[in-house]
């Protein structure tokens, strides 16, 4: 899969964005997602995990760094990962994460597979300059927001984040 761009407007669209790629993830599937606070990492996450039909509430692991949904349909678990205060792949390492029979999310984790994984996913989400923090889940007037895929590894070859 060549870098794929796509223009989200609204929470409900990042939502929407997550839910379809959900859908298509398997156990083994690794995403690093990479944004400003407020950028909508965690929205897609929850869509990520609508898609993969796993129990929820999907939150924001901040402060436990990792949490996992098993699926309510025999699928794989989500693992949604926190790695603001990790510094170094050994750290994540250290979380003894099934990474090769989950889907992991690993929010602020750009810089961290190191000896992990060969294939994962960046997902980026980049607001306007100047766009405030949180304004993403405000219910106030929202700036459009720029999500990147850049696949690394063959497994994303069929991946589309295409309207469904």
């Amino acid at each position: 899969m060549p870098v794929t761009t796509a223009l989200v407007a609204t929470p409900e669209e990042m939502h929407a964005l997550g839910k379809r790629l959900g859908a298509q993830l398997r156990a083994g599937d690794l995403l690093v997602l990479t944004g400003p606070l407020g950028a909508g990492k965690t929205t897609l996450t929850r869509g990520i995990g609508e898609g993969l039909q796993v129990r929820g509430p999907v939150t924001s692991p901040t402060f436990v760094l990792a949490r996992t949904h098993p699926s309510l349909v025999d699928g794989p678990p989500l693992v949604h990962v926190d790695a603001y205060r990790l510094s170094s792949a050994g750290e994540l390492d250290d979380l003894d994460i099934d990474f090769a029979h989950s889907v992991v999310v690993v929010e602020w984790g750009a810089g961290m597979l190191d000896g992990i994984t060969d294939a994962w996913l960046d997902v980026t989400i980049a607001r306007p300059e100047g766009a405030v923090a949180g304004e993403l889940d405000a219910d106030e007037t929202v700036e459009e927001r720029t999500v990147t895929l850049n696949a690394h590894g063959s497994r994303w070859s069929a991946l589309s984040i295409e309207a469904a």
